[in-house]
């Protein structure tokens, strides 16, 4: 209890370490740690674990937010891609025959690649590895939950991988739109605070084997199996992201991934 007799809950911790308590509750806040001392020791692990972030990722957070994930550019999208459908029917319809087949090539989604999905991974990474207390919409403690929610959204049944053996524990995952619809992203985080992230989202392209990119301070290793594009995400240290994505891709293989 605190000095106006109010309960301190894990929110206001959360947002006493961020700087976002309202000031007529931080006194109180500073007084109920005092003589907290288990509470004290876990508000400052946060903060260690805060800085961490921000010295290794503090330069990504003043980035711009790229294009492709902005609201109305992907809202652009969804409207072109309906009226390209829409055209495309009524030239089927009144043309017909050889004409009608063009206009079939034309309603379909347009193929962006393993290479489009890939960046967008690489900008949901660096958007979000950075956040502290929004990283993800559903908490790593939610895995059934997140697994089942996550592949129904994207009609796949998915893998939620155990980098247990790599110190890296499910920070918990969220929902993305992507260029081939419903995405799926999943974060993880070891002591150090060194987080990597996993982007799933539906192939337009064949199977294929690993393949590496590097962009500044992040890089990541992707592939696609089974109709789904995996894209692993972290920190440039290609040695070590590779460990980490050949034991994701082999749970992956080992996995019952199909269409729900």
């Amino acid at each position: 209890m605190t000095a106006d007799h109010s309960p301190v809950t894990e929110d206001e911790l959360h947002a006493y370490v961020d700087g976002e308590l309202p000031a007529d509750r931080i006194d109180a806040v500073t007084a109920w740690l005092s003589t907290n001392p288990d509470a004290a020791a876990l508000v400052t692990a946060w903060r260690a674990q805060a800085d961490a972030i921000r010295a290794r990722y503090g330069a990504t957070a003043q980035e711009p937010v790229p294009q492709r994930l902005k609201v109305d550019r992907l809202l652009q999208r969804r409207r072109s891609w309906t009226a390209l459908a829409a055209a495309a029917s009524v030239a089927a319809f009144l043309v017909g025959g050889a004409a009608g087949w063009f206009a079939h090539g034309a309603t379909a989604a347009p193929s962006n690649g393993i290479a489009t999905l890939t960046m967008e991974a690489l900008d949901a990474h660096k958007l979000y590895v950075v956040e502290v207390r929004h990283a993800v919409e559903v908490s790593g403690n939610e895995k059934p939950h997140i697994t089942t929610w996550l592949s129904k959204r994207l009609g796949y049944r998915l893998l939620v991988p155990d980098l247990q053996d790599f110190g890296l524990k499910l920070v918990g995952g969220r929902l993305l739109p992507g260029a081939t619809g419903a995405a799926a992203f999943y974060m993880y985080e070891n002591a150090a605070g060194e987080r990597f992230t996993m982007y799933c989202a539906k192939a337009t392209t064949p199977a294929s084997a690993l393949h590496y990119k590097g962009e500044g301070n992040v890089a990541a290793f992707y592939w696609v199996d089974k109709d789904v594009a995996y894209v692993v995400s972290g920190p440039a240290d290609r040695a070590k992201l590779e460990k980490i994505t050949r034991a994701i891709y082999d749970q992956v293989e080992k996995a019952d991934v199909r269409k729900l």
